[in-house]
């Protein structure tokens, strides 16, 4: 509809998160002490396709899809190109409904705790929410020279945000969970500084010290694959027997 570059669109879409660690956000906090810096999955995304992937040659990529990924998070400049301003909104119009509906289907939310004012805007459905805001992007966007949502929709979303993080994302009872993910994910990067050889061949390749072959470890791996890295490494045997 906005006659945009769908394969550079699709290409930036497929590698901006390859650089995010397990557990999300709270991965990328466990990460920061060990590095010095600020751990950015976005940037690493980037450290993926350029220095990691196809046996440390890299994907030769173009600028803009580089650009698109490493500047799709909103706490970054703009991307350059309409189709990477596309992506970032797609990831945010995307998590923020599909956090929603994992919400409700886990009991941590009710419909009828969902906030009334964003909803009225957007929806009360998953269906209704991205057809709102798809529609609303293009409309809005058409024959500008930047994508966006009109002022009341980029609002609405922007208060269901702040009502995920608020009521999600941030609630007490989620502190204990946030706690040990973060514990996890040290004691892992931990180990691993310990004991490098435990790390597959190809992190001993990568460029960079030792601290940031481990980041790319950890960062490539799953919340799954993490947990069952953990278990073997610290927990016995027997025990995981028993378990399961």
């Amino acid at each position: 509809a906005l006659r945009l570059n769908e394969d550079l669109a699709e290409a930036i879409a497929l590698g901006h998160d390859l650089g995010h660690t397990p557990f999300g956000h709270l991965g990328e906090q466990a990460l920061t002490p060990f590095l010095g810096r600020p751990f950015r999955h976005s940037e690493q995304s980037l450290r993926v396709v350029d220095l990691l992937e196809n046996d440390g040659e890299g994907l030769n990529l173009t600028w803009e899809v580089r650009d698109g990924i490493v500047n799709h998070p909103w706490s970054m400049p703009p991307p350059s190109t309409l189709e990477a301003q596309i992506v970032r909104f797609a990831d945010r119009i995307a998590y923020l409904n599909h956090d929603v509906d994992d919400a409700l289907r886990a009991g941590v939310l009710s419909e009828a705790e969902l906030p009334a004012g964003p909803m009225n805007v957007l929806g009360a459905t998953h269906s209704a929410r991205i057809n709102t805001l798809v529609t609303d992007l293009v409309a809005a966007s058409e024959d500008r020279p930047e994508v966006q949502l009109s002022k009341p929709v980029f609002a609405a979303l922007d208060g269901l945000r702040d009502f995920m993080f608020e009521q999600v994302y941030l609630r007490e009872d989620t502190e204990g969970e946030h706690a040990r993910a973060t514990r996890l994910i040290r004691e892992l990067f931990q180990h691993f500084l310990d004991h490098p050889n435990d790390m597959p061949e190809e992190y001993h390749r990568a460029p960079g010290d030792l601290p940031i072959r481990v980041a790319d470890y950890i960062s490539g791996m799953t919340d799954r694959f993490a947990l069952r890295t953990y278990e073997r490494l610290f927990l016995p045997r027997g025990w995981l027997h028993d378990q399961g």
